[in-house]
């Protein structure tokens, strides 16, 4: 497993992964990112992180008493059954048009996503 640079950050390449899943993902979904691009920039991370850390892409957004129980039970891992079956994203990740929340973009560059993480460290 690499570790990162600072260890609360994930890698580049884990980044690199969960910004192209969920750029593909809401453009072959008809869903938004959040009108505030920190939002999409911390979920896309915490996607990453978990990714690197427990093997998948655990929801973030959410407390879990066994991380590694969540992710063999998959509901959690994005995109979530309530997202599959519903789009209903609790992170705020992929939003419907109708969604207050919703702007209008399905990109996010990964200088954006590095810029939101670097101003919160």
């Amino acid at each position: 497993m690499t570790t990162s640079p600072i260890a609360n950050q994930a890698s580049d390449s884990k980044l690199e992964a969960m910004q192209n899943f969920a750029q593909t993902y809401a453009q072959r979904t008809d869903t938004y990112f959040c009108v505030d691009p920190s939002v999409t920039a911390v979920v896309i991370e915490g996607l990453a992180k978990h990714k690197e850390e427990l093997g998948a892409p655990l929801c973030p957004c959410r407390h879990y008493e066994d991380k590694e129980a969540e992710v063999k039970a998959t509901f959690w891992n994005c995109p979530c059954v309530p997202m599959r079956e519903r789009k209903e994203c609790h992170c705020m990740l992929f939003l419907t048009p109708d969604n207050d929340f919703a702007g209008d973009k399905q990109e996010i560059s990964l200088d954006e996503i590095k810029a939101a993480r670097d101003s919160m460290a």
